[in-house]
């Protein structure tokens, strides 16, 4: 993908925080080429500039974020060495703090409150910020998806290179697609979560694969394997996404199998969705990333809908109908992955829809089944809808195959980005 949304630099310039990735902000200021201060204060003025248009953000933290810049700084000087050292990052609503917390220790720094659905929504892909609705930077009459709407804008019109998000049906894939970023999900269990049914877990929003990578090394250092279908035994989490390694994995014929499913068996995606996910897909399987294989019968899960929205409706329980589909769809999948290592699907079934509404549409028909399931998830850049907007392929792996998936979107970004 070589198209710019609008309020992205076409053309950054290599001197300027704003073109580096996370990894490569914490590294120039790891090595003082770079100051913390002053890489947040820049991003503080790319998000004075833009947001008035965009409303990516409830709130914004200066005094905050360069008096913490500072102390980042300071323990730079002091020797300590951060993994994270001076990126600024936005975190998911006001109240995003209070998971971001490994990341802040990491050495991030947080600018702002990214924009979440208002007061009396009664659909989630949407955002309300400090200025208005939530815009996406590549169409401004379209939403950005949601309930992570700020987080995925701040970070795809490059005001913040990483940004928190959580997802309970999609929160972070949905706009991660619509937005043309990268979103990942963690498997359910893998890291803390005060949600009750269980279903919301953190994820991250980022522009470049290495860096939802980093995001991980830093939470699982905590990681805990409870949780519906969580790994055994979740092992030491310092992946390294190498494009490289990856590259001559492949080239050795260690591909990861993967199939491709359109629909999941139930749901009615629109043609030119799936068109650009399933091209992608191919062109991964032809850049030697993975090994699309065929299933000796399609796939075909349940609707997880009527139990999604059960659990999720208070003072509901666990129905008879909720058991029924979460062991039939989590036998059909377990029965998947003993045959492959990935699952590919278009991440949402339609492209943005405008600031009106959904419709009768879910957005998240492709995704919430993997809330259900605990599976991890990622969706990547895929290309263009004829709208101009972009498209996501949603990539699921096994429990605790968060690696693979990173993995996996590595190769993807250097054969399909940049993003």
């Amino acid at each position: 993908m070589t198209r710019t949304p609008d309020h992205r630099d076409a053309d950054p310039s290599p001197a300027t925080p704003a073109s580096l990735s996370a990894e490569e902000i914490a590294s120039a200021v790891r090595s003082r080429t770079l100051r913390a201060v002053d890489v947040v204060a820049e991003a503080l003025d790319r998000v004075e500039r833009a947001d008035p248009v965009l409303s990516a953000f409830i709130e914004v933290w200066a005094d905050d974020a360069l008096r913490r810049a500072g102390e980042v700084d300071a323990r730079v000087e002091a020797g300590e060495r951060l993994p994270l050292a001076g990126v600024p990052i936005g975190v998911k609503g006001r109240r995003g703090l209070g998971t971001a917390g490994p990341l802040l220790e990491a050495g991030c720094v947080a600018v702002g409150a990214t924009s979440v659905p208002g007061p009396g929504t009664v659909w989630q892909t949407w955002g309300l910020g400090r200025h208005g609705p939530t815009v996406n930077p590549w169409r401004h009459d379209r939403t950005p998806g949601g309930s992570s709407a700020g987080s995925a804008v701040a970070v795809a019109a490059g005001l913040v290179p990483l940004a928190t998000g959580n997802d309970g049906a999609g929160s972070v894939r949905i706009p991660a697609a619509w937005c043309g970023v990268v979103g990942l999900k963690v498997g359910n269990g893998r890291l803390p979560s005060s949600d009750r049914t269980g279903l919301m877990v953190p994820g991250v929003l980022t522009r470049r694969v290495g860096d939802a990578a980093a995001y991980w090394r830093v939470m699982s250092g905590n990681a805990t394997t409870a949780g519906a279908g969580a790994s055994a035994a979740s092992g030491s989490m310092s992946v390294s996404v190498s494009v490289s390694a990856s590259a001559s994995a492949s080239a050795s014929g260690d591909r990861p199998t993967a199939v491709w499913s359109p629909d999941l068996g139930f749901d009615s995606p629109d043609p030119d969705v799936v068109a650009v996910a399933h091209t992608a897909a191919l062109r991964l399987a032809e850049a030697g990333a993975l090994r699309l294989t065929g299933p000796h019968t399609p796939l075909r899960l349940h609707d997880p809908a009527p139990a999604w929205l059960a659990l999720r409706t208070p003072g509901t329980g666990p129905t008879a109908e909720v058991h029924r589909i979460r062991a039939a769809n989590d036998s059909r999948l377990a029965d998947l992955f003993a045959g492959t290592r990935l699952l590919l699907t278009p991440t949402a079934p339609t492209p943005p829809h405008g600031h009106e509404g959904p419709g009768e549409r879910y957005s998240t028909a492709l995704t919430w089944a993997f809330n259900l399931s605990g599976h991890p998830a990622i969706s990547i850049p895929a290309g263009f809808g004829p709208d101009g907007c972009p498209v996501g392929l949603q990539l699921v792996a096994a429990h605790g195959e968060e690696e693979l998936l990173l993995e996996v979107a590595g190769v993807a970004e250097g054969h399909l980005g940049p993003w």
